[in-house]
C-alpha cells in the first residue's frame, strides 16, 4: 500500500544501532518543523528491515535495565516468525504453501496464521468485499505484485479470468486445530494489507511484555504508539499531503494508546497514456480504483485493523467510504483531490478523538 504517514518524534539521545536512513533524516526534517519537542526526554531508537520495507521502535524513557541489543534481537526474532508465516515472496512460508497446495482439503497453518486470515475475513464481510485477501491475481496482472511488471494495460479477458480467481468467501478457516481450506485450487491469498499492521501488533504486544511502557512501533508507516514520548506528549505523527513529486504536511495527528494506518494511490502507481494506475485494485471491477479519495487514514486498537480498513476504505472511495465508516464507528480521515488542492474530511468517530485532543489537528 502507498503509505502516507512519518514520525514526528525527538531525536533519540540513546544507543542507535543500524544506520540512520533518509527516512529518518525526513522525520528529524519533520521534528525541527513540527515537534517542538523538549530535550529533557532521552529516546531509544532501534531500526531494520523487514517485508519489503523497514521498521523503527522508539522507546522514550527507557529503563535502566532494558538492554537493547537484546530488545534488538527479540524484534527480529519476532518479525521474522510474520514472515515465515505470511510473506508471498517467500516460497517456505506458511502462506505460500498454501497457496501452492493443489488440493481443496484443510491445510495446517499456525494460530497466528489462522486469526490473521479470519480477522481478514471479518472485515471483507463488513465491507461487503471491498478489502479481499483473494484479489493478488489482479493485483499480479497490473503489475504491482512479485510476478510481472506492467507495461500495457491488461485486456479485458485477462481481467474477467483473473476476477474468477477472487472471491473472499472461498477462504475457510478453523481454529481448532488451526487450518485454512481453500473452496479452488487456484485460490491465491494475500495477506499484505494487513500483515504490516500485524507486524506492528506483535511488535506492540512484545514490548509491553518487555515493561516498556511508553513506545512508537512502525513498519512501512503502519503505527501504534503507547504512553508518551521523551516531552511527556503524546507521539505526533504527520499525515502527508496526496502530491506525487514532493512530500509536504498536510495534517498531524496525536496518537496516544492506539494504532494507525494510511493508505494512499500517490507512492505505488505506473502511467500510461497520460492516466495513472493506482495499486489499489478494485475487487469489484477487476481495475484499479479510480475516484477522487487519495489516502485514507484510520486509528484503532489494533494496528492490523486499522490496516485493513484503510484499504477497504479506499477501495470504496470517499462517498461510500465515509458512510461505512460513519455507521461502523471507524475512526477515519479522507483526503480527496480537488484539483491542485486537498480537501479533508474525518468520520463522527475521528472527529470525536479530535475533539478529545488525541487525533488530527490541521496545518
Amino acid at each position: 500500500m502507498g503509505k502516507g504517514a512519518r514520525a514526528v518524534q525527538c531525536p533519540p539521545a540513546g544507543r542507535l544501532p543500524g544506520a540512520l536512513s533518509l527516512g529518518a533524516v525526513l522525520l528529524l526534517l519533520a521534528l525541527v518543523l513540527l515537534a517542538g519537542c523538549g530535550s529533557e526526554g532521552r529516546t531509544l531508537s532501534l531500526s531494520g528491515a523487514t517485508m519489503g520495507t523497514t521498521w523503527s521502535v522508539q522507546v522514550a524513557q527507557p529503563p535502566e535495565s532494558l538492554d537493547p541489543d537484546a530488545l534488538l534481537a527479540d524484534i527480529t526474532r519476532t518479525l521474522a516468525e510474520v514472515n515465515d508465516r505470511m510473506s508471498t515472496y517467500q516460497p517456505d512460508s506458511e502462506l505460500s504453501r498454501f497457496n501452492a497446495e493443489d488440493g481443496t482439503g484443510w491445510f495446517e497453518v499456525s494460530p497466528e496464521l489462522v486469526g490473521l486470515a479470519d480477522k481478514a475475513r471479518s472485515v471483507s464481510e463488513q465491507s461487503n468485499g471491498a478489502f479481499d485477501v483473494t484479489v493478488g491475481p489482479l493485483v499480479n496482472l497490473w503489475g504491482f505484485g512479485p510476478e510481472v511488471t506492467a507495461d500495457q494495460i491488461p485486456a479485458q479477458a485477462d481481467i474477467d479470468a483473473a476476477l474468477a480467481r477472487v472471491d473472499w468467501r472461498k477462504v475457510e478457516t478453523r481454529m481448532a486445530p488451526p487450518a485454512l481450506r481453500k473452496a479452488a485450487p487456484d485460490l491465491y491469498v494475500d495477506l499484505s494489507a494487513i500483515a504490516k499492521g500485524h507486524g506492528v501488533d506483535r511488535i506492540a504486544d512484545l514490548l509491553a511484555e518487555a515493561g516498556i511502557e511508553h513506545y512508537l512501533a512502525e513498519i512501512g508507516g503502519e503505527l501504534r504508539g503507547h504512553g508518551l514520548n521523551a516531552a511527556g506528549e503524546p507521539w505526533r505523527i504527520a499525515i502527508e499531503r496526496p502530491d506525487v513529486d514532493r512530500r509536504a504536511v498536510l495534517t498531524v495527528v496525536s496518537l496516544q494508546d492506539r494504532a494507525m494506518a494510511t493508505s494512499g494511490d500517490y507512492r505505488n502507481f505506473f502511467e500510461l497514456g497520460g492516466r495513472r494506475y493506482s495499486h489499489t485494485i478494485d475487487p469489484a471491477t477487476g481495475r484499479p480504483v479510480d475516484h477522487a479519495l487519495a489516502s485514507v487514514t484510520v486509528l484503532a486498537e489494533h494496528c492490523a485493523d486499522a490496516d485493513a480498513w484503510a484499504t477497504a476504505l479506499l477501495v470504496l472511495g470517499p462517498e461510500r467510504g465515509r458512510v461505512l465508516a460513519d455507521e461502523l464507528g471507524l475512526a477515519a480521515l479522507f483526503v480527496e483531490r480537488v484539483g491542485d488542492e486537498a480537501r479533508v474530511s474525518r468520520s463522527r468517530a475521528f472527529e470525536a478523538a479530535a475533539g478529545s485532543g488525541r487525533a488530527a489537528r490541521q496545518q
